[in-house]
């Protein structure tokens, strides 16, 4: 038995200074699909494998488990309000409005972002109240210069404040 609640839990994985990806996919009906995420990773460098979390409450989890790509949004500081937004549990059209290119694989890309990789779905593994997601990174794309937007104690952080 725990001798912590939820409350306590959440608190101290926030302790965990983190980046925020947005990560994206197209379903079988043609439509686009984004959800903010803070549980990303890279798995291995040989083969190139990544992986994130996924809610099993998440209105998008069908669609991400129906299609075999997606795409990792790395999002930069100054991208709060596109992070806020694909956060929202809604299952309205998230991208009317939001700049984006479509890449090989028909992920779309959202612009200034710090990096972007197109992956191919590789596995799924289960993980309490989430699913582990993971892919292989078929193709990147990076910007030379920026800096990330980070999550740190439960609220949107900058590089030069998460080291004081």
């Amino acid at each position: 038995m725990n001798n912590f609640n939820a409350r306590e839990f959440r608190n101290a994985l926030g302790c965990f200074a983190t980046g925020i990806a947005i990560m994206t996919t197209r379903d079988a009906d043609g439509r686009f699909i984004g959800i903010t995420v803070n549980s990303f990773a890279s798995v291995s460098l040989e083969p190139p494998l990544v992986s994130f979390c996924l809610d099993r409450n998440a209105n998008s989890l069908s669609g991400f488990l129906a299609a075999p790509h997606f795409g990792v949004n790395v999002l930069s500081e100054g991208q709060e309000l596109l992070s806020a937004a694909f956060a929202r549990s809604s299952s309205g059209d998230k991208f009317v409005g939001i700049a984006f290119e479509v890449g090989d694989t028909g992920c779309p890309f959202l612009a200034d972002c710090l990096t972007h990789l197109e992956c191919a779905r590789e596995a799924v593994h289960d993980a309490g109240d989430h699913l582990i997601v993971v892919g292989r990174v078929l193709r990147l794309a990076q910007r030379a210069e920026g800096r990330p937007l980070l999550y740190f104690r439960g609220r949107y952080a900058r590089l030069d404040e998460a080291q004081g």
